[in-house]
């Protein structure tokens, strides 16, 4: 059910947007920073934390889920938002910021691929009538 997890997500969310404020105000920016990433790594170590504990029930972690999978959308959405070209006319500070995090994840994307063997293939047989069909996955 979706509406399990909700209290878990708004708790998260509150409190990366305070700190993504508080943060924003460290730094002398009128702005929040980092608020929604700062909510979304602390719902995933939060659920992981409650999920070894065994105290997150079944349709806790699905309502979870479907909440996970909005992320991109909302992101997308708050990104928006942002005025791009300002940033881009404040200097090259965030011109710079923005190639090397790409950089960045392009070059961890090969280092986390390996994590996997992929030799490995699972297969399946199955008997149909007189007909073997044979499913590889």
């Amino acid at each position: 059910m979706v509406i399990y997890g909700v209290a878990l997500l708004s708790i998260c969310l509150l409190s990366g947007v305070f700190l993504g404020d508080l943060l924003g105000n460290i730094l002398g920016i009128d702005a929040n920073v980092g608020g929604v990433g700062i909510a979304m790594l602390m719902l995933i170590l939060l659920a992981e934390y409650l999920k070894k504990k065994d105290k997150l029930k079944a349709p806790t972690q699905e309502g979870l889920s479907f909440w996970s999978a909005m992320y991109i959308p909302i992101v997308i959405a708050m990104s928006a938002q942002q005025n791009v070209i300002a940033a881009l006319d404040g200097g090259p500070l965030a011109l710079t910021a923005g190639v090397a995090a790409v950089l960045i994840s392009w070059a961890i994307v090969p280092i986390l691929s390996k994590g996997g063997n992929r030799d490995e293939t699972l297969e399946n047989e199955m008997t149909g009538g007189d007909q073997r069909v044979r499913n590889i996955r």
